[in-house]
């Protein structure tokens, strides 16, 4: 996370919004058998807590129960070419949305596991076949309570966010507004659009 203060968007709502539109992100832990990661559907609750799942083999999944750990979002990233400046004679860099959420975790219950992956199935499924979206009820019951019991659900129930949302402040609008339509036109549109609205 680049520390410049320019980068930084202390826009809650913001970025909220951002974890969940992308609903996936890895949780970080350092255990006793060495640092750890774990790459999870993310659910961000109203209450400002983060809700995953894990494999019960997974390695996190022993050590996170009242551990302190750190879930990431990744938004939009892309190069950005330094023959999208007026002045050329600078380096080429990077671009790019992350939101940090560092906060205590605890393991729920067996209901709390079953809301999570009822929300989490039903969100996505109204994005990808809202005419006919997929329900848990169509898994047979056996098989669910077979596949409930290979994971565990956890909350993070965040105390400190950090965010960068590197989108070229420390340019000149000119320049900005020539790399917005590099990125472009290299298939970065998500990326541009960032810089579009959220740079003054």
């Amino acid at each position: 996370m680049h520390p410049a203060a320019s980068f930084r968007h202390d826009d809650r709502a913001l970025l909220e919004a951002l974890v969940a539109e992308v609903g996936f992100g890895m949780v970080f832990l350092t255990t006793p058998d060495g640092p750890r990661v774990a790459h999870v559907p993310l659910l961000s609750t109203e209450d400002g807590a983060i809700q995953f799942h894990l494999s019960r083999g997974n390695a996190l999944t022993r050590w996170l129960d009242g551990a302190q750990a750190l879930a990431v979002v990744n938004g939009p990233d892309a190069y950005v070419s330094p023959v999208w400046y007026e002045d050329q004679g600078q380096v080429p860099t990077w671009n790019y949305v992350a939101v940090e959420m560092e906060g205590r975790v605890r393991r729920m219950s067996e209901e709390g596991l079953h809301g999570l992956l009822e929300t989490v199935s039903a969100r996505h499924e109204a994005r990808v076949n809202p005419a006919a979206p997929w329900t848990m009820d169509k898994v047979p019951a056996e098989r669910m309570s077979r596949l409930m019991g290979g994971i565990v659900g956890f909350e993070l129930e965040v105390e400190v966010w950090r965010s960068t949302f590197k989108l070229s402040q420390n340019k000149s609008a000119e320049d900005r507004a020539r790399v917005a339509a590099g990125l472009v036109d290299s298939g970065a549109p998500a990326l541009a659009e960032l810089m579009r609205t959220l740079v003054p």
